[in-house]
């Protein structure tokens, strides 16, 4: 099954761009004919026919679409403290899209290792990962935005931090939430959130969250979270 990412589809024909186009005809080297797949990002799962081959400029014509193609039946929001090392938040983007998650937003904590996030760049690792995972929903990744601003925005839902300090009430996920609802979950950097910031989450309604004995890093601590939820919904 061949996929392409097409967020602006709205006819019938669609023109797949440059670098898509010649990834189609130069490397899968599709025949006109041949039928592919495209997702929006939206939901819409389309099956296409390639009407031109032209390297630069594929035209494909759209035989079907399925609406909320696999959607899901809850919402997961994971905000995330960078990684000093890039390749470890990709990664887990990567693996967080093929698991399931709807939006990720880096936050800027007291002890964070990286302050500046191309998100350019991590988009293209998510919409890989769409692909490669057949989704036809692309998680929605924000600009970093410091803790304390992510704290005053708004979310209807159950909102979490799992942190390492010692707290009587902290429990694990299946213990906080009921399934189909939905889900903001802080994780924080390798050295943790400071005891003002779990303070903080606190104070803004956050209930304390554990991920078990192990010290985990982030980027697992963070992935093992979008397991869990997904699980609980299975």
């Amino acid at each position: 099954m061949h996929i392409f990412y097409t967020p602006d589809i709205t006819q019938n024909t669609y023109t797949l761009n440059e670098e898509e186009s010649k990834h189609c005809v130069r490397v899968l080297r599709l025949p006109i004919g041949s039928q592919v797949n495209l997702v929006d990002g939206k939901g819409g799962f389309y099956t296409a026919e390639i009407i031109s081959d032209n390297p630069k400029k594929v035209n494909l014509s759209i035989l079907q679409v399925q609406r909320e193609f696999h959607k899901r039946n809850h919402y997961l929001h994971i905000a995330v403290a960078p990684t000093k090392n890039i390749d470890r938040i990709e990664w887990f983007l990567e693996k967080a899209t093929e698991l399931g998650i709807d939006e990720i937003t880096p936050i800027i904590t007291d002890r964070s290792e990286r302050r500046i996030v191309k998100e350019d760049r991590l988009n293209k690792v998510i919409t890989s990962a769409i692909k490669q995972s057949i989704k036809a929903y692309h998680p929605k990744l924000n600009e970093a935005i410091s803790y304390d601003a992510f704290l005053k925005l708004p979310f209807e839902g159950d909102k979490l931090i799992a942190h390492c300090i010692d707290h009587e009430d902290k429990k694990y996920i299946s213990e906080l939430v009921a399934p189909h609802q939905k889900y903001l979950i802080l994780i924080g950097p390798e050295g943790d959130f400071t005891s003002k910031e779990v303070n903080l989450a606190l104070n803004k309604g956050y209930k304390p969250l554990t991920l078990g004995d192990n010290r985990l890093r982030t980027e697992t601590a963070a992935l093992s979270v979008c397991f869990e939820i997904n699980y609980l919904n299975r």
